[in-house]
């Protein structure tokens, strides 16, 4: 039974995922966090899933060299077999922990250049994978030129923040303005962590979006499968559903692939779970972005109920130095999809109606919301999610099937009560 060091997570499903994965894999865990509260507040079970660890500890996780120091006495005494994260604040810290150890993991230059959005652009472009056009700016004077440059429509996005935060379209000038100062206005990310202040601008990609998923070991790239994404919200860019497989041709597929394996090549990413983003525009495929961890938003759910493959057992395994076993098995599911319920508009939710059938419906395998007095925000970003329908299929179908079930759900707000 080997001992991981899990340093911080997700408050989200990879906070069960993972815990559950772990366990699973006949490992155990200690979790180390700088902030308990920040997990307890948004416990998704109770007891919090994080609270099955063997030890929990409270150190600064934000300062790498005093918690080398720490985790170096820790590891004397409790002696750990591997060092583990879902939280892509906290990749590289883990990678620098366990390369500090003596212990399995990826590079950390690796998983920094994966994480970090501009140095993904300027390392996979100097390599030749395709991506669209962009530039990198520190200062409004130069966003604002590079922007002129590039030509609008574009995307702004931050270069170190996750979930969609703060990336959207812009049409011009003045909504290249808006989405600079709100950057500037969020120097500090939620856990703590001082945000890089480069400015990443690219073109405006059109075309559906898959993710590729992936696990690297002794720099050899296995495809477990093909992702797609629904997107709403413009000029925002928030994950409406998955469904996986992706309903795609050979072609596409394969173009999708090929990409997704160029860029974590290019990028020295290995022994590594990843989730690879790629739109898929009338010129060819393109990069979006390469997660250095197995995806969020459920999606391994999706694949674990298709093919077997459980990917956040996978990444505990490589965190201890064991062969992944990565061969699919038969589920009995042809495609599985997840559906979201975003907030119509913010406001105080006194309700969701249709929740209660959801328990009876046959065809959802999972299902959350949230209760009556949550705050729901503007649907800006993957963390305003107010549920989700999960369900699996027979067939190729499952996103009309979950969509069809979500859109049976109504939400009620305080306010029109009142």
């Amino acid at each position: 039974m080997a001992h991981l060091l899990m340093i911080e997570s997700w408050v989200g499903a990879m906070s069960s995922l993972l815990p559950r994965a772990i366990h699973e894999s006949g490992h155990r865990f200690t979790f180390l966090t700088r902030d308990l509260q920040h997990y307890l507040r948004s416990a998704p079970a109770h007891p919090h899933p994080l609270l099955a660890a063997e030890n929990v500890l409270t150190a600064e996780t934000n300062d790498v060299p005093a918690l080398l120091s720490y985790v170096d006495r820790l590891h004397g005494v409790l002696a750990f077999d591997g060092v583990i994260s879902s939280c892509d604040y906290y990749l590289s810290t883990v990678a620098a922990v366990a390369a500090h150890l003596g212990l399995p993991g990826a590079d950390p230059k690796a998983v920094e250049r994966a994480y970090r959005k501009d140095l993904t652009r300027t390392t996979t472009s100097a390599a030749g994978v395709p991506g669209p056009r962009f530039a990198l700016a520190q200062d409004w004077a130069a966003t604002a030129k590079a922007a002129a440059e590039l030509g609008y429509p574009l995307v702004v996005k931050p270069v170190d923040l996750c979930a969609g935060m703060h990336v959207r379209e812009v049409r011009d000038e003045a909504a290249l303005r808006e989405a600079y100062q709100a950057l500037e206005a969020f120097p500090v990310n939620a856990r703590g962590q001082e945000r890089v202040p480069t400015v990443l601008l690219e073109e405006l990609l059109v075309g559906p979006e898959v993710s590729v998923e992936t696990v690297t070991a002794a720099g050899t790239t296995y495809v477990i499968g093909v992702t797609d994404k629904s997107i709403a919200g413009r000029p925002w860019f928030v994950e409406s559903g998955h469904m996986f497989p992706a309903a795609l041709g050979d072609a596409d597929r394969d173009a999708a692939v090929d990409t997704a394996v160029s860029a974590i090549e290019a990028l020295g990413l290995d022994h590594a779970v990843a989730h690879t983003e790629i739109k898929l525009t009338a010129d060819g495929p393109r990069l979006i972005e390469v997660n250095p961890r197995p995806a969020g938003n459920q999606i391994t759910e999706l694949v674990r109920r298709v093919t077997g493959v459980n990917l956040p057992s996978v990444f505990a395994d490589l965190a201890v130095g064991r062969q992944p076993d990565l061969r699919p098995r038969e589920t009995g599911v042809r495609s599985a999809a997840i559906s979201f319920l975003l907030p119509p508009r913010a406001g105080v939710v006194a309700g969701i109606d249709g929740v209660e059938a959801l328990a009876a419906n046959p065809e959802v395998v999972d299902w959350a919301a949230k209760p009556a007095g949550h705050r729901a925000g503007e649907p800006t970003s993957n963390n305003s999610y107010l549920g989700h329908v999960m369900v699996t299929s027979p067939d190729a179908d499952a996103r009309t099937r979950a969509e069809r079930v979500v859109g049976t759900l109504d939400v009620r707000y305080a306010e029109d009560v009142a």
